[in-house]
């Protein structure tokens, strides 16, 4: 909610912050004051209900109203340490309130004063105890007991009390300036809370009835702005412009003869469907979907041949040095008898050979470009851009697929990925592409038999490992995503090898693939595993995109509770590619439900497209790729899957709006333009109003 130039000054300026405040708050992403009302809480706690002594069972959380009936005893077991130790009561019972370094308790509390306490109760016997229980005094009750209470997301030197006074202080100072964003007839019409009412009752909810208005309020407000901006990035790039007629007369059904394999029925519908597109007036933007395996490398293929024969040049942009090198050679190969120059063009290509590449580019001499994000740089000029092909597309996102396409006049735009996404997202990330889907397997794969185990078998997982090596076969072994740090993860790679290399498997020979490596000495090791010079890999998830070793067999998975579903799915598909059973592995060293049924879910299925489902239930969009999507704001309080229909609505609005005042110039729109424009920052240059 954006209005007067006093929500965009430093939190610092709120009452009770200041500056070292500030400096807290800045860590956790809240640097002015409208950032405050947009910190919603990650949970709440209801301190409504007061219990009785005589009630209290061991192990729950509980508000009690008590006096103080004895005078407080403070203990020092060791330096540095101080336990008080308080008897209060009511009239069902006595208990004892334990602090544990907080003398200056002491100074607030006396004999005789009533107080309401909270926190998590713990039975001794007879005896009952609180330790560390929120307390306040009766009479100036109810700012922390007596209500539902937020709690938020915090930062080491900043308590939930403190966060909690500062978000109180800067609704009652500054909410009154907000103006919202929202046109008084859309609220009506969808019977929506207003602005003002939504972030009171999100933070200090009055009920539950008052807390789901508030959020439904939000989550339409946060989807229709996201959706807003989407279409006008891609209304003004990509979107509803006249294409490129390719011919109709060219070499594909010669490559197809060429093959060694016949293309599944799903591979030729999708190619028809991309062919129809090519051959049209309409520019293409066509999505295509397949699972790991499904095949859709040749259909990139066919679709580069067909463009080579009208005269105009392709580009394939992959997220990897590795998958990038992988698809120029296996291009290359496919296309040498068509007399097609191609090219790599990557960030550690440079010098006389790069300048050498940019200038055959320049004259049209290369006619396919397989790269990494290096095509995207300004000095990466086309002859005749007609095709631009993105593969693993949710590496990449709306900016740069907007880059890309505007390096060719207006040239057919083709979007691959083997990762399933589910329809809730593709409505988000894809709403403007026709979508295909392969949904069929090459003739002769088998099934990947996957099985959940725990850390106590990991040995007899190893044993199985060797086995397979011992009959020619080859595994990758997988260290867990500490956290999204390439470093962390080297260290935890680097970890696990020595201890293998040096006990498990002395006898084998290992290899260690991770994101610090250089790329060069990383496709030297893929390289070395691919020709079967390494029996096991150990790596990070540098592998899951796109690396093909048909001898390998198994993929073993440590720790993978730590890894989404979606992403255990993708590492899983690395096997399975030769004609051996392959094999997944999960080592699930957690004892949770929750993880225990997530690990069921990939033994019983392979099906990606009912795993990406059930991941996005309960994880964001960006958790759910496993990095976050470039290009997409994050979303505060949407939930991608629980709030589809909230999706839809704000969809349908979105479109509206967009027909009648398609530069948002009205002054209904005037806040949403600037919401838009604040939230899309880093793409700003794409969005444009005329």
């Amino acid at each position: 909610m954006i209005t007067l130039e006093k929500l965009e000054k430093s939190v610092q300026y709120i009452k009770g912050v200041g500056p070292k405040k500030a400096k807290l708050l800045s860590k956790m992403g809240i640097e002015t004051i409208e950032d405050i009302f947009y910190n919603f809480p990650r949970a709440y706690e209801d301190r409504r209900e007061i219990k009785k002594i005589s009630t209290l069972e061991n192990g729950e959380k509980a508000n009690v109203k008590v006096i103080i009936c004895g005078t407080p005893r403070t203990y020092r077991p060791r330096k540095n340490m101080s336990i008080i130790k308080l008897p209060v009561k009511d009239e069902t019972g006595i208990m004892y309130l334990t602090w544990f370094n907080q003398d200056y308790i002491i100074n607030n509390i006396s004999m005789g004063d009533i107080i309401v306490i909270s926190g998590r109760v713990k039975r001794l016997g007879n005896q009952i105890e609180m330790q560390n229980p929120i307390y306040e005094k009766y009479n100036e009750s109810g700012k922390k007991i007596g209500r539902v209470v937020p709690i938020y997301q915090l930062t080491e030197g900043l308590t939930n009390n403190e966060l909690t006074k500062i978000v109180e202080q800067t609704i009652d100072t500054y909410l009154s300036y907000t103006v919202d964003a929202i046109p008084q007839n859309i609220i009506d019409r969808l019977g929506l809370f207003s602005f003002n009412q939504a972030i009171k009752n999100i933070h200090f909810p009055e009920d539950r009835f008052s807390y789901k208005k508030a959020k439904e309020r939000l989550v339409f407000e946060e989807l229709l702005f996201l959706q807003l901006g989407l279409f006008i990035i891609k209304g003004n790039s990509i979107v509803n412009n006249k294409g490129i007629i390719f011919s109709k007369n060219d070499e594909t059904s010669k490559l197809l003869e060429l093959l060694p394999y016949k293309l599944t029925s799903a591979q030729t519908r999708v190619f028809n469907e991309i062919a129809r597109d090519m051959e049209s007036p309409k520019q293409m933007n066509r999505l295509v979907q397949g699972d790991v395996g499904s095949g859709k490398t040749i259909i990139a293929v066919l679709s580069m041949l067909k463009a080579f024969n009208s005269g105009y040049q392709s580009v394939m942009m992959a997220p990897t040095e590795i998958l990038a090198t992988q698809h120029y050679e296996s291009i290359k190969t496919l296309l040498d008898k068509f007399n097609i120059c191609c090219e790599l063009l990557t960030s550690n290509i440079a010098g006389k050979k790069k300048a050498d590449i940019l200038s055959r580019i320049e004259t049209g001499e290369v006619n396919i470009i397989i790269g990494t994000h290096a095509v995207l740089q300004e000095n990466v000029s086309f002859y005749k851009l007609g095709l631009a092909i993105t593969d693993e597309q949710h590496r990449f996102g709306v900016r740069q697929r907007a880059t890309l396409s505007l390096k060719g006049s207006n040239p057919d735009i083709l979007v691959m990925t083997a990762t399933p996404i589910p329809r809730t997202l593709a409505l988000i990330l894809y709403g403007d592409l026709e979508v295909s889907i392969i949904d069929e397997l090459p003739a002769g794969r088998k099934k990947i038999k996957t099985y959940a185990i725990t850390g106590e078998m990991k040995e007899r997982a190893y044993s199985f490992v060797r086995e397979q090596v011992n009959k020619g076969r080859q595994a990758y072994i997988v260290c867990p995503l500490v956290e999204e740090s390439d470093s962390i993860n080297a260290q935890s790679a680097n970890e696990l090898y020595e201890n293998l290399k040096s006990s498990t498997f002395n006898d084998l020979r290992l290899g260690l693939l991770h994101g610090q490596m250089k790329s060069l000495e990383k496709d030297n090791i893929m390289a070395e595993f691919k020709n079967g010079q390494i029996d096991v890999l150990v790596s990070t998830t540098v592998i899951e995109v796109g690396v093909n070793v048909p001898n390998a067999n198994i993929m073993l998975i440590e720790n993978a509770e730590r890894f989404g579903l979606a992403q255990l799915h993708q590492l899983r598909g690395r096997v399975g590619r030769g004609n051996h059973q392959s094999y997944c592995i999960l080592v699930n060293e957690s004892k949770s439900r929750i993880s225990k049924e997530r690990m069921h879910i990939m033994e019983k299925t392979n099906d990606g497209f009912l795993i990406a489902e059930k991941d996005l239930q309960t994880r964001g969009p960006g958790e759910f790729f496993g990095t976050r999507q470039h290009g997409l704001p994050d979303l505060k309080i949407a939930n991608l899957f629980s709030d589809i229909n909230t999706l839809k609505i704000s969809q349908k609005i979105a479109f509206q709006i967009l027909e009648k005042d398609p530069n948002l110039t009205s002054e209904d729109y005037r806040i949403i333009k600037e919401r838009i424009l604040k939230l899309f920052n880093k793409e700003s240059q794409l969005i444009s109003f005329n």
